[in-house]
């Protein structure tokens, strides 16, 4: 495996062009042209505060890196190498290899990273226990190499261009074409920045929750373990529409000294922060905690009255005083001995929503230290944890349900010549998979009152909040199921986790299809239904009507005029208490499987892991195995994964029963065990009933080669063609296939059945 100093070096070298421009548009629209593209980074600096200097936009990432733990990917020239060692020294092979010299220019950055670094990489910096859950599995550190960096100053309006122009190994150059493409911008419109967000936005924490997580901190000080801890709690809702579009109207409503948007591929960061976490420039470091809040006013007196109150807050400036020491023993880590100072303190500074106190540390970077020296010194920020960091840092993991990801770690740029900054990671938005995240929090010491505590969250949140409240609606329709004998929202569906479906996969569903309406196969689902119900608890099966309640279900998520796929479910409850098991009927839209892959038929790849169990016989909640079959056939180019028995005969595929036809004759690859098929069935019968044989007999896949046709069936799909079996072509697809899902389904072409 190559090492990441090789593959630098294999990577050619670079040279930084320079040049001054004037961009007739503004910096924010030149990124909303770009914002569609992975590794478009725009910092921008709005407000009065003396930190709001400079716009920073990078694009066209030539280098790009990204960690989890120990695991790195790192992309340069378009190549990802995987790679396993610390990230933190990866980051300074990076810096040190690409490392210039600053040039005459007062522009910060020329060349370097930008991204993130998340809080979560606080564990590659201290051994910590981990006992939150992150859900959503993102990168711990997010960094590109821009090949184009635009630099604006807000004060005196100059704009610079620096571009990196890379040599490769072949001889070719690459780069120096962003001053054309920032003219081609400025005739063009802006793209579509509509967006909308579910105003219903859901906390990790309730009320109550909240102010018990922070009476536990109370307990925590009161018996010596710690001084200070920083609670938070992560808001999150749905979202559709242009990242950008939300990253632009927080901007205008709220303009924070460092805001930033991060195209990260599979996620976006927006953030607002307020608060600078380290600065280093000219060999001089700065941090700048903030502590105490209070909310702004309409009213004059009122606002004047919440400044007054700040300012006199023995609680805030103790937390302050309290985080200031923490601050100058971190960058005393990294700093020349005796040049850490606190240059100001308890300075009140007014934001669009609230008031903060703020202080500055500053320090020289010690003779032998670096950057990477730095950040590995101060990391994770202590305004963001609390005293003892690493002490709070676990009753944080304890008490937050979530892992904070990006929350709380930092944002900004690492240049190649020696400058950093990079803020605290507070108003902080992540959008993923058309789900939004954002979280906020406050210092708890002994004398915080948790109500206020918690309201004080609600106030730092204002700006989404709002945003939140006065975008346009989302018109996501709540789903609904038939959940215990009541319909409810999924929401509201709550399955106990004592239940044994939870704990042993004790329980089995059923996949049903509805056009229309109409279930066609519903007296043969149910009939399959009751027999495992009766293998499974060994009693009666419930006396439901379930052609009423799947009609319910249909009609209260608007599907009776479309084609649905329908699931039931029952769990097996808790035996050692005499609980009930859980019954429940879900329906979503369905689009038939051709018509979504735009193929004529699916291909199959042998799954080298046999199986063979009686559970086998049952559609149970023990899916895994399954599940993980189709991950492993898309991961191989196919459609589905072809499971075998132990000696090595057909069985299924992970979602199908396989139908081998030759000769006029249809055969069931005889199997031990395999789940019996409700649409196999029904095939089986349509093909009796034209003249054609039907048996059972072992096979192996060297058989499907001489087949006639071979098919999948099943509930939601119907019939459909296998077009191959790794990779060799089995026989052309004739209109069989067709023409038995018209017979069963009463319409042509149920591809493209509504």
């Amino acid at each position: 495996m190559k090492t990441i100093q090789a593959i630098l070096d294999a990577a050619g070298h670079q040279t930084i062009k320079r040049l001054e421009c004037a961009p007739s548009l503004p910096l924010i629209d030149i990124g909303a042209h770009r914002a569609h593209r992975e590794g478009t980074v725009l910092l921008m600096s709005g407000g009065r505060q003396d930190s709001a200097r400079h716009h920073i936009l990078g694009v066209d990432p030539w280098l790009v890196l990204k960690s989890r733990g120990r695991k790195l990917t790192l992309t340069v020239d378009g190549k990802t190498y995987n790679l396993e060692m610390d990230p933190f020294e990866a980051l300074r092979i990076i810096n040190d290899h690409c490392c210039c010299e600053a040039d005459s220019s007062d522009a910060p950055l020329k060349a370097g990273l930008m991204g993130y670094l998340a809080y979560d990489l606080k564990d590659q910096l201290e051994d910590l226990p981990r006992t939150s859950v992150d859900r959503w599995r993102l990168p711990q550190i997010c960094l590109y190499a821009p090949s184009a960096i635009v630099v604006q100053d807000t004060h005196t309006g100059k704009t610079t261009l620096h571009e990196s122009l890379r040599t490769l190994a072949d001889g070719r150059t690459e780069g120096g074409h962003f001053e054309a493409a920032m003219r081609a911008c400025e005739g063009r419109p802006l793209p579509d920045e509509i967006f909308s967000i579910d105003a219903t936005v859901r906390s990790n924490f309730d009320q109550d929750g909240y102010e018990a997580a922070v009476e536990r901190i109370r307990e925590y000080i009161a018996a010596g373990d710690v001084y200070q801890v920083n609670l938070s709690q992560r808001f999150e809702a749905p979202f559709k529409g242009s990242a950008f579009g939300f990253f632009r109207t927080l901007f205008e409503a709220n303009p924070a000294p460092f805001f930033a948007f991060i195209n990260a591929g599979d996620h976006t960061v927006v953030s607002s922060s307020p608060e600078r976490f380290i600065k280093l420039e000219g060999g001089r470091v700065e941090t700048r905690p903030i502590k105490g809040t209070r909310p702004r006013c309409a009213e004059p007196a009122a606002d004047k009255a919440m400044q007054d109150e700040l300012l006199a807050s023995t609680k805030d400036d103790a937390e302050l005083s309290m985080i200031v020491d923490l601050l100058r023993n971190d960058l005393g880590r990294a700093c020349r001995g005796g040049s850490v100072r606190v240059a100001r303190h308890k300075a009140l500074e007014a934001y669009q929503n609230v008031y903060h106190l703020v202080s500055t540390v500053e320090g020289e970077l010690g003779d032998n230290q670096d950057a990477v020296d730095l950040i590995r010194a101060v990391f994770p920020g202590g305004s963001i944890t609390g005293c003892p960091k690493i002490r709070a840092m676990e009753i944080i993991d304890e008490l937050e349900p979530d892992r904070r990801h990006v929350y709380t770690g930092a944002i900004g740029y690492l240049s190649f010549h020696q400058t950093l900054d990079l803020n605290i990671a507070i108003r902080t938005a992540v959008i993923h998979r058309q789900r939004m995240a954002f979280s906020v929090g406050g210092g708890v010491v002994y004398d915080s009152d948790p109500r206020s505590e918690f309201e004080e969250t609600l106030h730092k949140g204002q700006t989404v909040f709002k945003v939140c409240d006065t975008c346009p609606p989302l018109n996501e329709s709540t789903q609904w199921v038939w959940f215990n004998g009541r319909l409810c929202s999924t929401q509201d569906a709550r399955l106990p986790v004592s239940d044994e479906g939870v704990r042993y996969g004790n329980g089995f569903f059923e996949t049903i299809r509805a056009d229309q309406g109409r279930v066609p196969l519903l007296a043969e689902h149910m009939a399959r239904f009751n027999r495992t119900w009766r293998a499974f608890f060994e009693t009666a099966p419930p006396d439901i009507t379930w052609a009423t309640v799947i009609a319910q279900v249909l009609a209260a998520n608007d599907l009776s005029d479309r084609t649905a796929a329908l699931r039931l479910t029952a769990t097996g409850g808790d035996q050692a208490t005499g609980s009930a098991g859980s019954l429940w009927v879900s329906a979503r839209p369905y689009r038939h499987r051709l018509a979504a892959l735009e193929t004529r038929g699916l291909d199959l790849r042998v799954y080298p892991e046999t199986r063979q169990s009686p559970w086998a016989d049952f559609k149970t909640l023990n899916y895994l195995f399954y599940l993980r079959a189709g991950e492993w056939a898309r991961q191989n180019n196919a459609h589905e994964a072809l499971i075998l028995n132990p000696d090595g005969s057909l069985s299924e595929t992970n979602t199908a029963n396989l139908l081998v036809i030759r000769d006029r004759t249809v055969v069931q690859p005889h199997s031990p065990h395999v789940l019996a098929g409700v649409m196999e069935a029904r095939v089986c019968r349509e093909l009796k009933d034209q003249g054609y044989k039907v048996e059972r007999k072992p096979m192996f896949p060297v058989d499907l080669y001489s087949a006639d046709q071979v098919l999948l069936t099943n509930a939601l799909m119907g019939v459909v063609p296998v077009l191959q079996l790794d990779d060799t072509p089995l026989a052309e697809p004739t209109g069989l296939s067709r023409n038995l899902n018209a017979a069963i389904f009463k319409v042509p072409d149920i591809t493209t059945a509504q």
